[in-house]
């Protein structure tokens, strides 16, 4: 046996979801491109859930289901209420989501119909839970779902209270489209993983939070939003990261295992970038991004992905740093139940070997001789 670092290059499994080829990612063989540009967050997750894009009494349903489950259960929110000030969003949002399942009639049913049902939930209750933390941590009540509107404008609703414009929430919903789903990543793995066991969904999505939580998966967007507000000003980008290259330290927001010439999401998030600070007054942050990009790229050979871009748009939104990796959740919820439900229809453990590299030929030896 020959060991592979990171699994690089390893082919797992064949899934239907999303294909990532010569650099163009596609979702059910529609290039995101197209996606972002001319669907909704709605359509896609049908398009991930079922392989093809909805027809339009299919996707009234979808919405129909989405609103009608996105209150959470009031013993969530009251557990809520119970977590200690400064703890991390996604540590957060796991323990949520965890005891979601709790409250879950259907928890343990395996059914297909059952499985489905509870991904219906879990896709409407993640952006309830991840709003209702961001404002109970600040002493306030968390505002209610409305039934009525798409998840976009549903959760920067539930954050302030308030409507939101249209072009913050299209901005929001090509965000969300972006995000929702890469192949095996490292968090759609774990949670394929987590289920190929036969456990739960809530205990596969669970998994995937706590692997999403880590800096070199989603917690790359909140550590570029830290690097934009440690430089402050763009004349403090070309002595800041000329020290970062020159002391090889890792800049957040640049390169990708998968992608040799580029990630496809960033050039979308870039131009929302530049349309939303200019909106809001705060166009030097996509001044400043560029301009790390330029650096970066020119001496390092390495080109933004999606997390470098998405740092300032949600910045723009008004989003705190600290949420951006729990909305990534948010997005990625589509995928990750999408996964989980293709691995129950054709499941094997997943049970790799390793490749042993300790001593051999080693004895017991009395512990009064050692």
């Amino acid at each position: 046996m020959t060991a592979t670092r990171g699994l690089e290059g390893v082919v797992a499994a064949q899934s239907s979801i999303c294909s990532i080829v010569d650099g163009v990612l596609c979702y059910g063989g529609i290039n995101v491109d197209e996606l972002a540009e001319k669907a909704s967050f709605e359509e896609v997750i049908y398009l991930l859930w079922h392989g093809v894009l909805p027809k339009r009494d299919q996707l009234e349903e979808l919405k129909k289901q989405l609103g009608d489950n996105a209150k959470v259960p009031e013993e969530v929110i009251a557990n809520i209420r119970t977590y200690p000030q400064g703890v991390h969003p996604m540590a957060a949002l796991r323990t949520a989501v965890s005891t979601l399942g709790l409250y879950d009639a259907e928890a343990q049913e395996m059914t297909p119909e059952a499985n489905y049902r509870k991904s219906v939930r879990l896709m409407a209750q993640t952006p309830t839970i991840v709003a209702a933390f961001a404002r109970i941590r600040k002493g306030l009540e968390p505002v209610a779902p409305k039934a009525d509107y798409s998840i976009a404008k549903n959760f920067l609703y539930m954050l302030t209270g308030e409507e939101p414009s249209e072009t913050a929430v299209k901005a929001f919903d090509i965000a969300l489209i972006l995000h929702a789903d890469h192949e095996f990543n490292a968090s759609t793995f774990s949670a394929r993983v987590t289920v190929a066991t036969l456990t739960d969904i809530y205990s596969g999505i669970v998994s995937a939070i706590g692997t999403l939580k880590g800096p070199l998966h989603g917690g790359a967007n909140e550590q570029v939003a830290a690097m934009l507000n440690e430089i402050g000003t763009i004349a403090n980008v070309e002595p800041y990261i000329r020290k970062a290259l020159d002391n090889k330290v890792k800049i957040m927001g640049f390169g990708h295992r998968v992608y040799k010439d580029g990630d496809p999401r960033a050039k979308w998030l870039r131009g929302m970038s530049e349309k939303l600070t200019a909106q809001v007054g705060k166009s030097e942050l996509y001044e400043m991004s560029v301009k790390i990009e330029e650096m970066v790229t020119s001496e390092k050979g390495l080109k933004p992905n999606v997390d470098f871009y998405s740092a300032s748009v949600y910045i723009a939104l008004g989003l705190e740093t600290d949420l951006f990796t729990p909305i990534f959740a948010i997005s990625r919820m589509s995928g990750w139940t999408a996964h989980v439900m293709e691995q129950f229809e054709n499941n094997r453990l997943i049970r790799p070997r390793a490749d042993y590299t300790g001593p051999v030929n080693q004895h017991y030896i009395p512990i009064d001789q050692r």
